[in-house]
């Protein structure tokens, strides 16, 4: 018989396995509290559960838990995990530390089948999806780990979090549950290339996250050469979902734009991008590329990355650049694993 992946299961989830369990319903909010408060590592932790109870758990359900494979601190304090996978497989999280909270990255996949020529998240292709449990897990190791409460979550780790929706939804779920870990939703941000009707389909549940687009050019031709997704959703399709985002839900959407030198960061290109976005709430973050393994890109000059931004002000586009953390370990989701692999 297959074992329950019980880190896995929303608490409603929860309260009707126990009471198919034949366990009275306020077992699972113990249960619950002890999987995603406390952090438990098996069912014999969990004190305040009858033994014949824990025992018949432990026969049937699996509590999962990741490994510390390899661990990379960076002088700025930031530190990346290659997490080890109860079957094997690898992925990467990392934590950063800000003055208003730590915020940790979080991987939704092994590997990724987006392509996007400039990450390295894809290389090797997508192996599978994580199970919600994996994706929590690396929240609760990293907090294990350093002894250090997170507050901010952004799931741009390894992975496409769209491609794997149904088990990102119900990460948010659980940890913005008040019985587990009772983050805001205000402080999730969930980044995507743009699978466009799971865009629509996000827009429905109306969440309160924030929803961050990977542009990273202004036209068509030039997104196909780095980011293969365009081919299935064009740019056209791409900006009316992320109006009609607005629309639906009231919130201000992020657009994630990677400075490539020679590639996307002319005047023109500024100006071109300035149209995309006119109509509806928004704001661009500027990212000096990250120079990758295998990778014919590199990072625009840091004037001209400036200039770009300055020119998007006159344009009265909100952009920001992006503080790099961890340079000197690579932080960028998806190297380590490559080195490991």
């Amino acid at each position: 018989m297959e074992r329950v992946d019980i880190k896995s299961l929303s608490l409603s989830q929860l309260t009707e396995y126990v009471k198919d369990l034949g366990l009275k319903s306020f077992n699972a909010k113990q249960i619950y509290i002890w999987l995603h408060q406390k952090n438990v590592h098996s069912f014999d932790e969990m004190t305040n559960i009858s033994k014949q109870a824990r025992e018949q758990l432990a026969n049937e359900c699996d509590i999962v838990n990741l490994e510390i494979a390899q661990k990379q601190v960076s002088k700025d304090g930031t530190i990346k995990y290659l997490y080890r996978l109860p079957d094997g497989n690898c992925i990467e999280s990392v934590l950063m530390r800000y003055e208003h909270g730590n915020t940790i990255c979080v991987s939704s996949q092994v590997g990724c089948r987006m392509g996007c020529k400039f990450c390295a998240s894809t290389q090797g292709g997508k192996v599978r999806d994580l199970a919600t449990s994996e994706i929590l897990s690396q929240l609760y190791a990293t907090e294990e780990d350093t002894g250090d409460r997170i507050s901010n979550i952004v799931l741009m780790g390894i992975g496409e979090p769209l491609d794997n929706f149904d088990n990102v939804i119900r990460f948010i779920e659980i940890i913005t549950s008040k019985d587990g870990k009772n983050i805001s939703q205000r402080n999730i941000s969930l980044s995507t290339c743009g699978i466009v009707p799971k865009i629509y389909e996000l827009a429905q549940l109306k969440l309160g996250i924030t929803l961050s687009i990977s542009l990273h050019a202004t036209t068509n031709e030039a997104r196909k050469r780095t980011m293969p997704v365009t081919n299935a959703y064009p740019l056209e399709q791409l900006m009316k979902a992320c109006r009609d985002y607005t629309k639906i839900t009231g919130r201000r959407i992020s657009f994630e734009y990677a400075m490539i030198k020679g590639e996307n960061d002319t005047q023109e290109d500024a100006v071109r991008l300035s149209k995309l976005l006119s109509g509806f709430i928004n704001h661009v973050n500027l990212i000096p590329v990250n120079p990758v393994d295998g990778s014919p890109f590199s990072q625009s000059d840091a004037r001209i990355i400036k200039e770009f931004q300055s020119k998007l002000a006159q344009l009265n586009v909100n952009a920001t650049i992006r503080r790099r953390l961890g340079q000197d370990i690579s932080a960028a989701c998806g190297q380590l694993r490559n080195e490991h692999r």
